[in-house]
């Protein structure tokens, strides 16, 4: 940048985002700190949890419409986990120094988890509805063939709209550091409002119109003596209010309220929020199956037994028995 003149235009579009504050801190704060060891936690039990659900539901249990939804969403939250580290170490360090390519395409990840999760959030929303309310037809034409293909068809649109949301990025130099950020703002607000609509309201409306529906019909048979159902959906709702709500909520409120300082806080913890989600869905949805929690479950056991051999072993040769049976420990000479 050789001149003031066309930076300074540049530079009020920069700040405009609630996140490009970190622009006035040179340094790693408080709300950074946290925002790095939260977000470490959450990249290791996303990946040790989504590999697990992967490992198990793609390799073990046999295929099935439930396990390819598992599968799907697995997937899409175990990617972003491994793209997780250039946002923290871009916090930290408080500038991009990963190139334009990451710049552009990490955020590209950070949109298809977004999208192809909430998408496939609200499909199996919508088949538990379905299973509960057309019993024989979901028998005769719910296939994993056509699971497939709705999969398939959800994450080729979540692509399309992560490339136009990405395509909005790059990278913008003050002085001698560069930042990863939004650098054409032509739509940006009706960008941000379909989002908003698209990505939470309607989302949210169909979540919760499918678990009234389910609890209506459970309600008026037999099947209510079981309360998994009521607790599974309701905790579904709830997770997907506190994970997105205050994510939606700053973003929007940045639009009333630009550079206020509070909101970069704000936004700070929506991001740990949001992010929080994809480590919590494996626990959420995925090992609340029977079959998947099953394997798991076996898996577990085998990884205890094993510890436990070890630890026996090491433990016998590490011991010398007397004649009178008791036990002290050996020196090695």
């Amino acid at each position: 940048m050789n001149s003031t003149t066309t930076t300074e235009p540049e530079y009020s579009d920069y700040t405009h985002h609630p996140m490009n504050q970190t622009t006035d801190s040179p340094t790693c704060d408080a709300v950074c700190i946290f925002y790095a060891v939260t977000n470490v936690v959450i990249i290791v039990l996303g990946i040790a949890g989504n590999g697990l659900v992967i490992w198990t539901a793609g390799f073990k249990v046999k295929k099935s419409v439930v396990s390819t939804w598992y599968l799907s969403l697995a997937m899409s939250d175990f990617i972003f986990c491994c793209f997780l580290p250039f946002r923290v170490i871009n916090m930290v360090k408080n500038a991009w120094v990963f190139g334009r390519f990451m710049c552009n395409f990490s955020y590209f990840i950070l949109f298809l988890n977004m999208f192809s999760s909430i998408f496939l959030l609200v499909i199996i929303s919508v088949d538990r509805c379905v299973i509960v309310t057309f019993p024989v037809w979901t028998q005769n034409h719910r296939t994993v063939r056509k699971a497939s293909v709705v999969v398939m068809l959800a994450w080729v649109i979540s692509a399309a709209l992560s490339t136009h949301s990405a395509a909005f990025l790059g990278l913008y130099k003050l002085r001698t550091v560069f930042f990863c950020t939004y650098i054409h703002f032509e739509n940006y607000v009706a960008t941000l409002a379909c989002r908003f609509i698209f990505l939470f309201v309607i989302p949210f409306l169909i979540i919760f119109i499918c678990y009234v529906v389910i609890i209506r019909k459970l309600k008026s048979n037999q099947m209510a003596r079981s309360k998994k159902p009521f607790k599974i959906m309701t905790v579904l709702i709830v997770t997907f209010l506190i994970c997105w709500l205050p994510y939606h909520t700053v973003i929007l409120m940045n639009l009333f309220m630009p550079n206020h300082k509070s909101l970069y806080s704000a936004y700070v913890f929506s991001l740990i929020l949001v992010h929080t989600n994809s480590c919590l869905n494996p626990f959420l949805y995925a090992f609340m199956g029977k079959d998947i929690k099953e394997h798991c479950y076996a898996l577990w056991l085998k990884i205890e037994n094993a510890v436990k051999e070890e630890d026996d072993q090491n433990t016998i040769q590490g011991t010398v028995y007397t004649t009178s049976g008791e036990s002290r420990h050996s020196t090695s000479i």
